[in-house]
């Protein structure tokens, strides 16, 4: 069995080379077919110029976010996500290059068409590549050879999570245990006790046999398992450490190191990188600055006059809400109701007689919102992400839903996931709210700035299609 870390290095160099080839033929058709349609035609010299940027431009962005269709288990959309941002990106970068060089030619619409055609055959040569690549798993080629040392429902799960599709291409040969364990399917062979590992590792070391050993023993066989480790070591053959945390851990983990000491994170949280936080805080400044200094002040105009006109008090509703850590902040929004007495303490409803004809228009439209990209620009909120809550209502549910609390590790947002996918409006029973969260905390650990994009569409659309059957 050929070494599978070669084989993975041979497969994304291979991608690598579709990619490239898929983008000078494309610079090459735009040359010479394009140049029939639209005016832009570059001399030799240009067309030199053209070609090395392009790959140089790629070649940076592949080194940064390189193609990961070879893993033994990745999903299609995790691939096409990974095209997008390396192409997002190298998009910018040549936009820049060009700039530099004087030459405009990716920022006409031929060079928006170049791009958008290049995503769409990249994309589709990766998922062919995949798919091919999972045929070629199934009928036994690019396998992961594997022994098991232990037994245990962790080590049960593992051999479930690596079986369950053979494209994924990990082939078990048996397991070490001193008893022949009755968890394990009749079909794993049963290759020995814990003293047989090292002479079975002795005698499987020629280049052609390379194995994965995966261990579930616990810590108090510790000279057992640093013995196995050497034979490991000795026979060339990768040692993978598998906790039994998982009879209280029933989910994904995310390890990272202080030092050389390993913590395992309940969850992955892409906004703890520095680097997306300033993306989403960009972002946010840029589209509520625009707003703000552009649209919103005849929208404030004319929704004071007819709210001053409607019912006395002031023009914006200002309330405390939870934010990102549970730190509390004032909340703006266009005054909807008339002034009463419970307004930080009880939720609107349907026919809430407390509401204004006028402001039953603004909810149903979301205009009431609006005041709230003032809370961007602050720093107070995000223009996506968990709805903020009264203070109120998140001392009640915190004591109710156990993971309520996570959702305030970002901030909160003017729309978000959880209302776009139709948990919004009146909570009535528990599991309304449990639901919402649930979304929330799956937005927390799924961030991206795509999906971000994709909340901020779905709410316009659902706006100009009148979707929003929740919102009162």
């Amino acid at each position: 069995m050929q070494d599978n870390r070669s084989v993975n290095k041979i497969l994304k160099y291979a991608v690598i080379i579709s990619d490239l080839c898929v983008l000078n033929l494309l610079i090459a058709f735009f040359h010479f077919v394009g140049s029939q349609y639209w005016a832009t035609h570059w001399n030799s010299d240009e067309l030199l110029t053209s070609f090395f940027v392009y790959n140089i431009c790629y070649l940076y962005c592949i080194g940064i976010w390189p193609p990961i269709l070879y893993f033994n288990k990745v999903r299609s959309d995790e691939i096409v996500r990974r095209v997008f941002s390396s192409l997002f990106w190298f998009a910018v970068l040549t936009i820049v290059a060009f700039s530099c060089l004087n030459n405009a030619v990716t920022v006409t619409l031929p060079g928006i068409l170049f791009f958008v055609i290049l995503i769409v055959l990249v994309t589709f040569s990766r998922l062919t590549l995949r798919g091919l690549l999972k045929i070629a798993r199934k009928r036994g080629r690019n396998t992961h050879q594997v022994i098991f040392v232990g037994d245990g429902d962790h080590m049960l799960e593992l051999y479930n999570e690596m079986t369950e599709d053979p494209s994924y291409g990990y082939r078990i040969r048996g397991y070490f245990n001193d008893t022949k364990s009755a968890l394990y399917p009749e079909s794993i062979p049963w290759l020995g006790k814990l003293d047989d590992v090292t002479p079975y590792l002795q005698s499987h070391t020629n280049g052609s046999k390379i194995l994965n050993l995966y261990c579930g023993l616990h810590s108090a066989d510790g000279v057992k398992i640093n013995q196995i480790i050497r034979s490991c070591e000795a026979s060339v053959v990768r040692f993978n450490s598998v906790p039994s945390m998982r009879t209280y851990l029933k989910r994904h983990m995310n390890m990272e190191f202080i030092g050389s000491m390993p913590i395992l994170q309940l969850r992955r949280e892409p906004l703890m990188e520095s680097e997306n936080r300033f993306i989403k805080r960009t972002f946010d400044i840029f589209c509520s600055s625009l707003f703000l200094f552009t649209i919103f002040p005849f929208i404030y105009l004319f929704v004071a006059i007819v709210i001053k006109i409607t019912s006395p008090g002031p023009v914006f509703f200002k309330q405390k809400r939870n934010g990102i850590n549970g730190k509390e902040f004032y909340c703006y929004k266009f005054r909807s109701m008339k002034v009463n007495a419970q307004a930080d303490t009880l939720q609107a409803t349907e026919h809430d007689p407390r509401k204004t004809k006028f402001g039953d228009f603004m909810r149903k439209t979301n205009i009431d919102e609006l005041p709230q990209f003032i809370n961007v620009l602050k720093g107070d909120m995000s223009l996506v992400g968990p709805r903020p809550h009264m203070v109120k209502h998140t001392e009640e549910y915190s004591a109710l839903i156990g993971k309520y609390m996570v959702r305030h590790l970002i901030k909160p947002g003017i729309t978000g996931w959880a209302q776009v996918t139709g948990c919004r409006g009146e909570t009535k029973e528990l599991y309304q709210m449990e639901e919402r969260v649930k979304r929330d905390i799956w937005y927390v650990e799924n961030w991206s700035f795509w999906l971000d994009l994709r909340i901020m569409y779905l709410t316009v659309k659902n706006m100009v299609l009148r979707n929003e059957k929740m919102a009162y």
